[in-house]
């Protein structure tokens, strides 16, 4: 993510360049594609039409009501700039709009409704097999909607195994809208539900709705056949010719002997994905039992690309220029270990003296399975130094951990972390040697890693210090909690709130603590609008003094406009203090509004803020970008 805040604008232009990520047709000099997008493409790099046929378009939806969905759903509508092949291709446009407006119509319960299509002014069920229109101009379309009165749900009668539920639990009300989607859904949720119990086997054996055009109602039928419980049986790994297949048996968790699961298959399906070594993943269940009475069940994967790099550049007028390469791999020895190798230097130009640049060199290595299928063993060895306006750091940390799957949201963390620093502020240069033992415990209960509309993330961090220099103990406590709810129509409006609290406990004079394990606030990530690392404590002289605690609050109303962009207004909140706890006698805030463009990858993120109360001689405002929600 890059940060841009400060009195002046700031330009900035970052280049990514990276194995399997974006890539640039030599055929063209006017189009390219990133994650299968496509950018700046003209006229020619369209598909030819040999036969073009264009048309214009008279659409009567029959009230705003419906308009909105229907043009939606219109392939005339929406395609209405593209020519069509030939005259037998604007007919079969035209039958193919006919059953898409139908269909939009049902979702909509409209079950009385008739849609009329003519082609240069006959009617397309009236048409010669092989038509003809002049080409002097566009040829005229007319499409007439008389979408008709919604029906609502007269019946429900449930059959089989389905007739232990009760219909209202799947918004099966009588009296409701009989939308054909809420059809679909309920009978889909039923067979979910009877998975659920552990069968396997669970299918529809009847779906439909009978409509009553006196009434104006529909009688719904849905049965379903639920099949025995059964446990896993035989796990059949295929497909992949690198990594280990009793690994991907191993991780995948699918044990036999227990109760099967639809939800285990999907955890099972998230866990491989995570492992970056796999471009497919499809677990299925055979469609009968074994002679035990067993489910056996197949797990094919398709291998991806193993080895990555990538290269980037960045320029801002504040910061200069920036450099960044790293390089992967994420199937070592053929257990999804990898490795990663990054390099960074950034500040080139604005600052020439290698002591005021920013730099990062870094190797990490991860190897799931380290003792079961649960636990992950994390190492990594970290040069860095970053020269913020309070201080300049310059440290070498050399970490290990494992972290272990407690269960299907929660993750406990633990490890050993030994960091050599030698920062130097206002009171001048000093060294550490600080050996801590980390713990943090991470619950994430919320339903989209990039994009949560519903539930919660928590986070609480632990980590007890020994710094050898001059032999003291202190220990950092650290928590922050998330949540998310939707409301509205296709849950369009989501409220967001952030709430964290640290402290800085049995420390000794702050001197004696390094730099970079005081509390700053500021920045993206915490109080928007303010510099990074800029809301601390200072003395009369104005120097920034870090702090033993701090509490952070944050609201956001992120509201979609409509399927690619949306709004966020929000609000940060923060106070870092030289006390033990917080006590708020400097609280600081700032105030903002986001855009978000949504991205198969997650929301592309553009927030500007400004403070409420800055400091004197501070930032006036702040930008910030990056990829998914900012928490």
């Amino acid at each position: 993510m890059e940060r841009l805040s400060g009195n002046l604008a700031t330009a900035s232009l970052c280049l990514l360049m990276s194995l399997g990520l974006a890539t640039i047709p030599a055929t063209s000099a006017s189009a390219f594609e990133i994650f299968g997008w496509k950018f700046f493409e003209d006229d020619e790099n369209a598909s030819a039409v040999s036969d073009p046929v264009r048309y214009s378009l008279t659409f009567n939806s029959g009230g705003k009501e419906l308009d909105d969905k229907l043009q939606d759903a219109s392939s005339l509508v929406q395609e209405k700039e593209d020519p069509v092949n030939g005259d037998l291709g604007l007919v079969i446009k035209a039958r193919d709009d006919r059953e898409r407006l139908l269909a939009a119509l049902y979702e909509n319960a409209r079950y009385g409704a008739v849609v009329k299509i003519s082609v240069n002014g006959t009617d397309i069920d009236e048409l010669p097999p092989v038509p003809e229109f002049p080409r002097d101009q566009p040829v005229p379309v007319t499409v007439d909607v008389q979408p008709g009165p919604a029906f609502t749900i007269g019946t429900v009668s449930l059959t089989g195994d389905a007739t232990k539920f009760d219909p209202a639990d799947y918004d099966l009300d009588i009296g409701a809208q009989a939308n054909s989607t809420l059809v679909i859904a309920a009978a889909g949720k039923m067979v979910e539900d009877l998975e659920a119990e552990g069968r396997p086997l669970a299918r529809l054996t009847e779906r439909g709705l009978t409509a009553d055009h006196k009434t104006n109602t529909v009688d719904i039928r849905i049965g379903a056949e639920s099949g025995p419980v059964a446990d896993v049986g035989d796990l059949e790994v295929s497909g992949s010719k690198t990594v280990d297949k009793e690994f991907i048996e191993k991780w995948s968790r699918l044990d036999q002997h227990k109760r099967y699961s639809p939800q285990e298959i999907k955890d099972a399906n998230e866990r491989l994905r995570k492992l970056g070594v796999f471009s497919s993943i499809n677990i299925t269940h055979a469609g009968k039992l074994d002679e035990n009475g067993r489910i056996p069940m197949a797990i094919e994967v398709k291998d991806g690309k193993q080895r990555y790099f990538g290269a980037g550049a960045q320029f801002s007028s504040l910061d200069g220029f920036g450099l960044l390469g790293y390089w992967g791999h994420r199937n070592l020895f053929g257990g999804a270990e990898s490795l990663k190798i990054t390099g960074s230097i950034s500040g080139l130009g604005s600052e020439w003296d290698y002591r005021d640049l920013d730099y990062l060199a870094s190797i990490e290595f991860s190897k799931p399975g380290i003792f079961d299928a649960y636990s992950t063993l994390n190492i990594s060895v970290i040069a860095q130094q970053v020269v913020p306006d309070t201080y300049r750091s310059t440290s070498l940390t050399k970490l290990a951990n494992i972290a272990y799957e407690l269960n299907r949201t929660d993750t406990l963390t633990g490890g050993v972390d030994l960091t050599w620093n030698e920062t130097e502020d206002f009171r001048g240069e000093a060294q550490f040697l600080t050996f801590s033992l980390p713990v943090t415990w991470a619950r994430d209960a919320s339903d989209n890693k990039l994009d949560p509309h519903e539930g919660y993330r928590l986070k609480l961090t632990g980590i007890p210090s020994y710094e050898f220099n001059r032999q003291n103990f202190f220990t950092t406590l650290d928590g922050t909690v998330t949540g998310y709810t939707s409301f509205g129509e296709d849950d369009r409006i989501t409220l967001a709130g952030k709430f964290g609290m640290g402290s800085l406990l049995m420390a000794p004079a702050l001197e004696d603590v390094p730099a970079t394990r005081r509390f700053y606030l500021g920045g993206g990530g915490t109080v928007r609008g303010y510099a990074y690392q800029e809301i601390t404590p200072y003395n009369k002289n104005g120097d920034a003094l870090g702090g033993r605690s701090y509490m952070l609050a944050s609201f956001e109303t992120r509201v979609k406009i409509n399927e690619t962009f949306g709004i966020v207004p929000f609000i940060d909140v923060g106070s870092v203090s030289s006390q033990t706890y917080p006590d708020f006698s400097d609280i600081r805030a700032g105030a903002g509004l986001g855009i978000r463009y949504a991205t198969p990858f997650g929301p592309l993120r553009l927030d500007v803020a400004m403070p409420i109360n800055k400091y004197q001689d501070g930032s006036m405002f702040g930008i910030y970008a990056g990829i998914g929600q900012s928490f």
